[in-house]
């Protein structure tokens, strides 16, 4: 069944063009990721979409009985409303129930009268007879993930990344059947982005969504549509495939354009040395000589992989962290941390919103001073430090060119070549034409971009790097990728996207609760699969306390014998073999290649690995009992 339609559809913004006759279509239970760079229509098409925007030309099918739900990339409200009405704005009489319900029950706990207990008793049956304590029992799940407490609160009260979180609870509440979602991962911490990956992965709906978290497109969405140089490209499957699909597609482009410029090159010497004759077989070959002309020179970018800038000289000593104690309004943020940094170290940092990753970095940067503790930098660290404050400039009346120019006209590559600060700026997105524009009319996402270049022609031999990765497309992360895999010095990396963590970092701190901080060494990936198995464990060694107190006696009594000795061995590498079995099937399985029969096939030697381990793993716990016991 398909829900919807758009065909020949084009758009201009001023003289731009965003998009020209484009035609796709989306049926019911598809789920479809839209990528493009930043400032290619993305946003605008899903206005059209939604009937906030008007094309310029073509025509947008929506089936009439199905209901939408949207989540813009900026929600603004200034209603002056409060959360739980914003968030349950229906006048159905379910949401009323559970809006009065909570209404109600904050009144109540303020003041138990006798006025409000018969109100509160009310509300109740209300609750009870609509039958809506399912849906508020989901509504608290949801607004809990997001950590929105205050639901009385004003919305005008919030800031931009709490707003944006009420209206992602308003659209996941709303009951519809085609979500569009623009960037729905933007403010939210890694845990929240799981917990909404998981929940649109199985939710029985129909999704179109613009993302640049290539991890969560993995998980939610099977195809992409890329919109590129005004045109449209679709791929079925996952990221990976898309990636390879591309690489092929552009090779192919590049083969017709080379075939295009041999015919040019002789068509050319035709036109110069035929006479023009009025013959119709002569006129065809003169208007074709302009197709081909055309196709011949039709623009393909493509970037150098080994792009990187030199970096200072950096000796043995490099960055010391010693008892480190510090404290923000009465929360713990670090208790005697410490840690010795070593060259080339490359480290990630994840933990929950607040927990003070990016307090973290400034003390290291030496913005905040330590309650006690020290941080001892070696001399010839030279620090660069991209922050979520951005580029401080006393003149914002100045153009890109001229900005980079002041810091340097030729920047020094690691190759030992020379590149000028305009191919510099051309390497990461700013067109030759768009290095004139002034630094005041660029956009939030450009002016990030502008200071992380800034930051990266310091030649710094530490880069620290706050949230890098927002409000870049998936283009300007893959070339920042490159450029970082080249990078000879230590990176210290805080951020929620996890695919630029996997392929950058080699190990990561954990803030966790009470200012301590775990060190695990592996990526993000294995540190999930790491907890994943703890958990596993941790439930496993539960179950096995509930066995009788008979069967615990006769388990104290018996000594393991050396043939269980050795089964305990074998069963630890036993685990880990199959750990990594399993973890291999689910990438197969996610990444959604191959026929029916293939799929059918991995899934159950997933589904046999796993039975497999659950049964070892049993066993393992039983005889680590049994040992200890002996002990």
């Amino acid at each position: 069944m398909n829900y919807l339609s758009v065909e020949n559809l084009s758009k201009y913004y001023g003289d731009k063009l965003l998009f020209e006759n484009i035609s796709f279509g989306i049926d019911k239970g598809q789920k479809i990721a839209l990528i493009a760079k930043n400032g290619t229509g993305k946003t605008s098409l899903l206005n059209i979409i939604n009937g906030l925007d008007i094309p310029d030309s073509g025509v947008v099918t929506m089936r009439g009985n199905i209901r939408t739900g949207y989540l813009p990339q900026i929600f603004d409200s200034e209603e002056d409303i409060s959360v739980l009405d914003s968030i349950f704005d229906s006048s159905s009489p379910v949401t009323e129930a559970i809006k009065e319900y909570e209404s109600v029950l904050s009144l109540f706990n303020e003041n138990p009268s006798q006025e409000n207990r018969l109100r509160m008793e009310a509300s109740i049956v209300a609750m009870d007879n609509l039958q809506a304590w399912d849906f508020e029992s989901k509504a608290k799940e949801i607004l809990t993930k997001f950590e929105i407490r205050d639901v009385l609160k004003n919305i005008r009260e919030l800031s931009g990344g709490q707003r944006k979180k009420v209206a992602l609870v308003k659209v996941l509440l709303s009951d519809v059947d085609f979500l569009i979602l623009d960037e729905p991962t933007n403010h939210l911490d890694i845990e929240m982005i799981e917990w909404l990956e998981s929940y649109l992965a199985v939710a029985n709906i129909t999704l179109l969504m613009v993302t640049h978290d290539r991890f969560f497109l993995d998980k939610v969405c099977t195809e992409i549509i890329e919109l590129e140089n005004g045109n449209l490209y679709h791929y079925k499957g996952k990221y990976d495939y898309y990636l390879e699909k591309k690489e092929e597609r552009i090779a192919n482009t590049m083969s017709e354009i080379n075939k295009a410029k041999g015919i040019y090159r002789a068509e050319r010497e035709w036109m110069r040395s035929t006479p023009q004759a009025r013959t119709t077989k002569a006129k065809a070959r003169i208007d074709n000589f302009e197709n081909i002309k055309q196709k011949a020179f039709v623009q393909v970018e493509q970037r150098n992989k080994n792009f990187a800038v030199q970096t200072e000289r950096i000796g043995n000593k490099i960055l010391e962290i010693n008892n480190l104690n510090f404290r923000f309004d009465n929360q713990i943020i670090l208790d005697d941390f410490s840690y010795i940094f070593k060259k080339g170290e490359r480290c990630g940092i994840i933990g929950k919103n607040g927990s003070g990753k990016t307090t973290f970095l400034r003390l290291i940067m030496n913005e905040l001073k330590p309650d006690a503790g020290k941080i001892t930098q070696g001399e010839t660290i030279v620090f660069g430090y991209y922050s979520q404050t951005g580029l401080a400039l006393e003149n914002t009346k100045k153009r890109i060119i001229d900005i980079v120019k002041e810091h340097a006209e030729m920047i020094r590559m690691a190759d030992k070549t020379y590149l000028s600060a305009s191919h510099f700026l051309n390497h990461f997105g700013f067109t030759y034409e768009s290095q004139y524009t002034y630094y005041e009319n660029l956009s939030g996402g450009e002016r990030r971009k502008l200071h992380l270049l800034m930051v990266l022609l310091e030649n710094p031999n530490f880069l620290i790097m706050d949230e890098p990765t927002n409000d870049f497309d998936i283009e300007m992360l893959t070339l920042l990728e490159d450029f970082l895999l080249h990078f000879t010095g230590c990176l210290l990396i805080v951020s929620h996207d996890r695919w630029f963590m996997d392929k950058l970092v080699d190990h990561i701190f954990i803030m966790q609760e009470n200012g301590k901080v775990r060190d695990f060494y592996g990526n993000y990936t294995e540190y999930k699969t790491k907890l994943q198995y703890e958990e596993q464990l941790k439930r496993m060694q539960q179950k096995s306390k509930k066995t009788t107190p008979q069967k615990q006696s006769i388990i104290a009594k018996n000594k393991p014998t050396y043939k269980e000795q050795k089964e305990f061995e074998f069963l630890e590498l036993e685990i880990e073999r199959l750990e990594k079995e399993k973890s291999h099937y689910l990438a197969l399985l996610n990444a959604g290649n191959g026929t029916p029969e293939e799929l059918r096939i991995l899934a159950q030697q997933y589904a046999d690995t796993d039975k497999d381990l659950d049964v070892k793993t049993e066993r393992w716990i039983e005889l680590s009992d049994k040992i200890e016991q002996s002990e």
